[in-house]
């Protein structure tokens, strides 16, 4: 089920670096597809999900406090009558959870950071490739066995395969799962979309929710990165094949334009658009994700 990408570093940068690598199948924003998502006999990562972050560059304090609000909100439920009147970054999380259960599995996955590592000053330059994705991992992780490492890069760094098929990488290295996302402000500024305009996007731009482009368009990029590593984790999970050999995943197989189409919130105060809501009142916006029980796109609102 590997197949191979090209992966090319976009003009602005010093270096054009375009080679071959042999990666788990790259998930691609490729637009609704007549096929389902079907699982094709792989293991999904299930029960606890330890998860351990390397912050790659001067992240700014805004991104890390958006980006770990949503990893507390994911399993935080709102006691009732609030639930019934906003919607839960929880439910969004308990659809990427169903996943388990069409699999035959009874999949309830409580997710935990359990380690966070800081490098400031981009060990390994600013051109990530999955060469020097490698040796982050370990450090990602702290050593801890099952762990899903995460790295996540600031603006000026290019992430591999963003903006040439994929806006957050996730992939397998040595029996290591990991994801990867990048700040796409300059990078890749279609993958911040809709918060900053994009060619051949159709709708409003939005005003993100926590008031900062950077911090929530990655929150929105790692939540299909994570979504993906659960549901397609060694590349045999639940995916589609799309048109150019490339495949669509749980929220890659649901179109971004989805939001030019399907009810969003505004925050009165802020005029924020958001449509989960987690931990101490923050606000997201999600991405679309393939509810597998009606085989159809699924948002929160």
């Amino acid at each position: 089920m590997k197949r191979e990408k090209m992966a090319c570093v976009y003009p602005g940068q010093l270096l054009l670096l375009c080679l071959i690598l042999s990666v788990v199948p790259i998930a691609v924003s490729a637009g609704n597809d007549a096929a389902p998502l079907t699982n094709h006999g792989g293991r999904l990562l299930t029960g606890k999900l330890n998860v351990g972050i390397l912050w790659y560059g001067p992240i700014p304090k805004a991104q890390k406090k958006a980006i770990l609000s949503f990893f507390r909100s994911l399993n935080m439920n709102t006691p009732a009558p609030d639930a019934a009147k906003q919607p839960q970054v929880s439910s969004w999380w308990n659809i990427v959870e169903s996943y388990g259960a069409a699999s035959g599995n009874n999949n309830n996955i409580p997710v935990k950071v359990v380690n966070q590592v800081f490098d400031p000053n981009y060990s390994y330059g600013k051109v990530l490739i999955k060469d020097f994705i490698k040796p982050l991992l370990p450090k990602a992780t702290g050593g801890n066995k099952n762990t899903l490492a995460l790295i996540i890069a600031s603006k000026g760094v290019t992430v591999q395969d963003m903006c040439a098929g994929s806006c957050a990488q996730h992939g397998l290295i040595e029996n290591q799962p990991y994801v990867a996302v990048g700040n796409p402000e300059e990078e890749c500024p279609a993958c911040a979309w809709p918060f900053l305009p994009s060619k051949g996007k159709t709708g409003a731009i939005m005003k993100p929710p926590n008031g900062n482009v950077g911090a929530d368009a990655m929150v929105k990029l790692l939540a299909g990165g994570l979504a993906g590593a659960v549901t397609n984790p060694f590349g045999d999970g639940f995916f589609a094949n799309a048109h150019g050999g490339d495949i669509l995943e749980a929220t890659s197989k649901c179109p971004d334009d989805l939001f030019a189409t399907t009810k969003v919130s505004v925050d009165l105060k802020t005029g924020g658009a958001f449509n989960a809501v987690g931990d101490k009142g923050t606000k997201f916006l999600l991405p679309a994700i393939w509810n597998p029980k009606t085989s159809s796109c699924w948002t929160p609102l």
